[in-house]
């Protein structure tokens, strides 16, 4: 399967770039209701809340990520992207496959 990656943006209007580290998982979730955007996905941190939007304009999106539009029926409700690139417009994440994400949460079951 192809690695799918996504642009956060709307950063300024939240916590800047100070929650992002590389590597950190952030939860992704659509929002149908959303009156400026019908493909709205809202990205969060644990702890923090909202830190952004996933991308969907041509003027946000990075070369090489996928707009919300393109991702939207490629995903679930809710999923796991995870911090690889920040920069100072926007953060590149890559979306975390449901069978990695459900072997991570095994994993940390195991530990318990």
């Amino acid at each position: 399967m192809k690695e799918k990656y996504i642009t956060v943006t709307g950063i300024k209007h939240y916590y800047g770039l100070a929650p992002f580290k590389i590597g950190k998982k952030l939860k992704c979730v659509k929002e149908p209701d959303n009156p400026y955007d019908s493909e709205a996905i809202r990205v969060t941190l644990k702890h923090v809340g909202t830190v952004g939007y996933v991308a969907n304009s041509t003027y946000t999106t990075m070369t090489g990520t996928m707009s919300a539009g393109r991702i939207y029926e490629k995903v679930g409700k809710k999923f796991k992207a995870e911090v690889m690139f920040i920069t100072p417009v926007g953060v590149i994440c890559r979306v975390v496959p449901e069978e990695e994400k459900k072997q991570a949460e095994a994993e940390a079951g195991d530990e318990k």
